[in-house]
């Protein structure tokens, strides 16, 4: 048998049980692909991250959802990093190795900040299906949306659905029986970022967005994330598509239908460039014994 260590965080949290949850290990060596996966069923939160040596960056980061290991996503890079830096001492400023590349983060305090894994104007796709349609599949009438949907992809393709108000952003309700028609991402994953521009003036002068990210689950029926921050960097990416004024300052307010409240930090320059970040909350530590694999 063999003891590893994880941490439970709650990141892009406000207060104790605000935020959204990850499951950190603190040292991923020896651990086999599948046995990630399987600690990622476990524990069944959105995603488990697992810390090993990296010779490009502080450390390399592997993510895994209880389906499948994703290439970046934007909540397990903020909570890793403040698993690494206490891990390490490594200063308020490091670096984490992902299978999209490399990311800096950076620290003030527990509120912590990373870089999108993405140059210059990010990549986008016109989705398959109609506007009319997506707006259908989310319970939203077509005159409900902004503008047309997009796939934006900073490090994750997520398609973004812009609406016109908040109001429209709370009342989204995916249809369940219209699950088999939405499109697919690269990685297979079917969601939906739905976000409006909030016309009441946000804290520190940033702008306030509301958003919802909806994602159907494994063996059916859709699940809310109540923070994404690999959908804010994508938000920052329709933002550089759009050729929207730029520098922008963002507070994205997330996660309070589904008790967990979130808020995201978004600033985008005016090179492109997209940082995302939010404060960090340990909420506890443990271990779990594995069966060492037979040779």
């Amino acid at each position: 048998m063999h003891t590893y260590a994880f941490r439970l965080l709650n990141v892009f949290a406000q207060t104790t049980f605000g935020g959204n949850p990850l499951c950190v290990f603190e040292d991923a060596r020896g651990l086999e692909d599948q046995a990630m996966l399987d600690l990622a069923r476990q524990f069944n939160l959105s995603e488990t991250t697992f810390v090993l040596p990296s010779k490009q960056a502080d450390a390399q980061v592997r993510i895994f959802t209880p389906g499948y290991e994703m290439r970046f996503a934007g909540h397990p890079t903020l909570g890793t990093a403040q698993v690494v830096r206490d891990l390490a001492g490594s200063g308020d400023s490091l670096s984490l190795e992902f299978a999209a590349g490399i990311v800096p983060v950076h620290a003030r305090g527990d509120t912590w900040t990373f870089t999108a894994p993405t140059a210059g104007v990010p990549k986008t796709a016109a989705p398959a299906l109609s506007a009319a349609e997506i707006a259908g599949q989310l319970g939203l009438r077509i005159d409900d949306l902004l503008d047309a949907p997009m796939w934006v992809d900073t490090g994750a393709d997520q398609l973004l659905v812009p609406l016109k108000t908040p109001e429209a952003v709370q009342r989204a309700q995916p249809d369940s029986s219209q699950l088999h028609r939405w499109q697919p991402s690269s990685l297979g994953r079917k969601t939906a970022y739905v976000f409006a521009f909030d016309p009441a003036p946000g804290p520190d002068g940033r702008q306030a967005v509301r958003a919802r990210y909806f994602f159907t689950k494994e063996g059916g029926g859709v699940a809310e994330d109540p923070g994404t921050g690999s959908a804010c960097a994508n938000l920052g990416g329709w933002l550089v598509a759009q050729g929207k004024e730029l520098p922008a300052r963002i507070l994205v307010q997330q996660g309070d239908q589904v008790a967990r409240p979130c808020r995201l930090y978004l600033d985008v320059a005016p090179d492109g460039a997209i940082r995302v970040g939010g404060n960090v909350i340990e909420l506890g530590r443990g271990t779990v014994r594995i069966p060492q694999p037979r040779p």
